[in-house]
């Protein structure tokens, strides 16, 4: 069995309109829901606990999993390949680990392409978006995570920050 979590970024600010996309801070909501969200997921998922957790290198998203990984008990590995990345090269990151449990903080519109993708099954109750310091969690019945990109998740579980309140 394999978990993968995939985060969207929390709440970013836009408060200072000249700073680099890459460089811009959460903002007050996302500095609030993040540790909450951790939280959260760290209890409802414990098998996620001392697994790696792979982050976007921008700021937003590695404040973001800074709070995920104080709460799962894990340290933070930064790749610049997460920055905008594609479902595609999500999947491929995730797939180049070993460990059981693979969490994810990143973008979208890659994060939400990938959870419509995998939540689709069945298709009616498939995500339609991923929210900011949303949480998307995959079980997949699979050994190795080579089989990942062709694999049908066994059951998922879709958290907002909105829900956690």
């Amino acid at each position: 069995m394999k978990t993968l979590a995939l985060v969207r970024h929390a709440k970013s600010s836009w408060d200072h309109p000249g700073i680099d996309d890459h460089d811009r801070p959460l903002n007050e909501r996302g500095v609030r829901d993040a540790p909450r969200m951790a939280a959260r997921l760290a209890t409802e998922h414990p098998e996620l606990r001392g697994g790696v957790l792979l982050s976007s290198t921008a700021l937003r998203a590695a404040t973001t999993a800074d709070a995920f990984a104080d709460a799962l008990d894990t340290t933070v590995r930064l790749d610049e390949r997460l920055y905008g990345a594609s479902p595609r090269r999500i999947v491929e990151l995730a797939a180049a680990r070993s460990e059981s449990a693979v969490v994810v903080v990143a973008h979208d519109p890659g994060l939400s392409d990938l959870v419509r993708h995998w939540s689709g099954f069945p298709a009616d109750g498939a995500i339609p978006h991923m929210q900011t310091c949303a949480v998307a969690v995959f079980d997949f019945d699979i050994d190795d995570w080579r089989g990942l990109e062709s694999s049908v998740p066994d059951r998922w579980t879709y958290d907002i920050p909105r829900d956690s309140e």
